[in-house]
């Protein structure tokens, strides 16, 4: 009799799905791999060692917390060699795409025989927006487990292959990949899509969602820094950050505001804002990776949609 490993892109995921009526034990990935330096080894030494320098760096992650909530459900996953089946609960996000991909290769080295499913929220018959798994209901839920994509050979090496990619120190190679559909990654597109977008603009040395935060600012005038990641993240339907990554981006982009209480730009986040100047004169950590590449040895070309290096 075949058994089932499911594993989850979160706790609150994880909670939901030990309520519905599906067999199976539960691995929660517990990692956010679309931000800070990636190593192509999913779950070597190195591989852990980077995300810890990362994490600690960047959110203040003890070594203890990081061992008791990443490293420990990953040895679980290690352990877990028995199940013939495996079903991956992803959600359309960049957030979500990018820690699949890694998932997805490190079953391929490792779970070779299994056979791997797909359960990816998404687009939602009759609606415009985006859904994530917890804002499905659970005949939703049941009906996208029951119609679960199971990955062939050629789209566990083409998830690799990606992953490979987006841990290499070029993003250039990404933007030239045209072949998404031949794959079962139906989110797979936009989310690389959006990741070649978080290079800085040619026109002001601003990403795409730094020159989003800095417009919400400037227009919707937020009273505070919290209801300004508040607007942020209900406009959010692409990247998947949650308000920790807002908070930090917003950290990185303080000379540009005058004041959060009420938030308000400085002259120079207003000029930026409008293009009249480059956020280059204010960088102050160039140690900024996206994947495996430096974020500011790159620049995003919005008219023509491609990547230049500096």
């Amino acid at each position: 009799m075949s058994s089932i490993l499911h594993i989850t892109n979160g706790d609150s995921f994880t909670n939901r799905l030990r309520s519905l009526p599906i067999k199976g034990e539960i691995i929660t990935w517990r990692e956010m791999l679309c931000e800070g330096k990636t190593l192509n080894n999913v779950g070597s030494e190195n591989f852990w060692k980077t995300r810890f320098d990362f994490l600690s760096k960047n959110y203040k992650v003890s070594k203890s917390k990081f061992i008791e909530r990443t490293l420990k459900e990953y040895r679980s996953l290690c352990n877990h060699k028995q199940q013939d089946q495996i079903v991956l609960w992803f959600e359309y996000d960049l957030f979500c795409q990018i820690n699949m991909l890694a998932v997805v290769s490190w079953l391929k080295m490792h779970r070779r025989y299994a056979e791997i499913s797909i359960v990816c929220s998404g687009k939602v018959e009759g609606q415009q927006k985006m859904f994530g798994l917890n804002e499905l209901t659970e005949d939703q839920l049941l009906n996208l487990y029951e119609n679960k994509t199971s990955l062939r050979q050629d789209d566990i090496e083409y998830a690799d292959y990606i992953w490979q990619l987006y841990c290499s120190d070029n993003p250039i190679r990404l933007e030239n990949l045209t072949d998404f559909d031949k794959y079962r990654f139906p989110y797979l597109k936009q989310a690389i899509g959006a990741h070649i977008k978080r290079f800085p603009s040619i026109k002001n040395g601003l990403n795409v969602v730094e020159n989003n935060l800095l417009h919400v600012a400037n227009s919707q005038k937020p009273k505070t820094k919290s209801q300004l990641v508040e607007k942020v993240l209900a406009d959010d339907n692409t990247y998947g950050f949650g308000d920790i990554q807002y908070e930090k981006i917003i950290t990185s982009l303080k000379p540009l505001f005058g004041s959060f209480n009420p938030v308000r730009l400085t002259k120079k986040g207003k000029e930026i804002l409008d293009q009249q100047t480059s956020y280059y004169s204010c960088i102050q950590d160039n140690d900024v990776y996206l994947g495996g590449a430096l974020k500011y040895n790159y620049l995003y070309n919005g008219s023509t949609n491609r990547i230049l290096k500096l």
